[in-house]
């Protein structure tokens, strides 16, 4: 094997992976990528829960295949000044030459390389990248991490077959708090269904999508979905259970509305929030008609209080809320305005965009 590589373009690549390939492991070809060359230059990258297949743009002198420490070349690359002209050598060795700077890594076989999942076409779906980019960022928030109810550790993506369309919904939910995003895709399925999929891939899928426009499909099997974004495959197994019922959780009836205008309450909440307790941040919501306060105390330090216009009617009420989870739904909002309802200080609070009908968070309130 022997290519040479604008050196932008392979850090560029070898980024992508970096939060896919293993860094302690007791597998050391987890902490590889497998380079492929033959008419075309591929990279693949695994930790066995998620994969990546992308291309490589590259000047191609011999083809062959070698496993690469995926960390120590992207330093290589980082720090070289010119293109970079790759060749294997004896024993699974890699020259890696740029200027007068010359390097050896020692590679792994490709048939030590743990065989990927095959694309399952049969049951495709298709979205905008933007689109699910959007739905990701609104939901990821409120996942568990490392949570003993291990479904909770990943986003529900339910798929429900319409006349003309396929309804999805993703929800992400840690159990004190849930966001659901609801958007209309195109595609074929067969059935209802419902799967989990981890807080990392979804992670992962993010950042890729923040870098390519267009429209993605999306495959489906068993235990794996199949994220298809122009040449790049992202594939991630799914996590195996059953998702809570989260509808249950949405409340249907809060009689008591309160309209803020967004920015205003998130600086607010920035503001009082610094004051709060470290393991709680737990925050007071004081409301009445036209004015809301905002209270955080901490017998150690200190207090902190604001008052903010509020559009509100009813009767005075005090809500004790965990700032942090108040500020996580308002900053994966856009629009001018939030509305919270509720109906009483105990009760679950649903918190709405202004302007935006698929999208809402639900936060359970704290004792105060």
């Amino acid at each position: 094997m022997k290519l040479k590589i604008d050196r932008e373009e392979i850090q560029k690549t070898l980024q992508n992976i970096q939060g896919i390939v293993e860094k302690k492991t007791t597998m050391p070809i987890l902490s590889h990528f497998l380079l492929k060359v033959d008419k075309s230059v591929s990279i693949i990258a695994t930790d066995l829960d998620i994969a990546f297949i992308g291309p490589l743009k590259a000047e191609i002198r011999e083809k062959g295949s070698l496993c690469i420490p995926a960390r120590k070349l992207l330093e290589i690359a980082r720090e070289v000044e010119d293109d970079i002209l790759l060749e294997t050598q004896e024993n699974n060795w890699l020259k890696i030459t740029s200027g007068k700077s010359t390097f050896k890594l020692m590679g792994l076989p490709e048939e030590e390389y743990p065989t990927l999942p095959k694309v399952n076409r049969t049951e495709e779906l298709n979205i905008s990248s933007e689109t699910l980019k959007n739905m990701i960022e609104k939901t990821v928030y409120a996942t568990g991490d490392s949570d003993t109810r291990y479904t909770l550790n990943g986003l529900l993506l339910h798929f429900s077959p319409k006349k003309k369309t396929i309804e999805l919904k993703v929800v992400g939910t840690d159990g004190h708090r849930l966001a659901l995003i609801t958007k209309d895709i195109h595609g074929k399925l067969s059935e209802e269904k419902k799967l989990i999929l981890p807080k990392k891939a979804a992670v992962e899928l993010k950042r890729l999508l923040e870098e390519r426009e267009g429209d993605l499909s999306i495959g489906l099997n068993k235990n794996h979905i199949f994220f298809i974004v122009g040449d790049i495959i992202l594939t991630s197994r799914l996590i195996e259970g059953t998702y809570p019922n989260y509808e249950q959780v949405i409340p249907q009836d809060n009689e008591k509305k309160a309209i803020l205008e967004r920015d205003t309450f998130s600086r607010a909440l920035r503001r009082t929030s610094i004051m709060s307790r470290e393991k709680t941040n737990s925050l007071r919501f004081d409301l009445e008609q036209g004015t809301s306060t905002l209270i955080s105390i901490n017998p150690d330090i200190g207090e902190a209080r604001e008052e903010i216009a509020v559009q509100y009617k009813g009767d005075s009420i005090s809500i004790g809320f965990n700032a942090r989870y108040l500020l996580d739904a308002i900053q994966a909002m856009e629009g001018e305005t939030v509305q919270l309802e509720f109906q009483d200080s105990l009760s679950p609070t649903l918190i709405r965009e202004g302007g935006e009908e698929g999208y809402l968070c639900v936060i359970m309130p704290m004792r105060i």
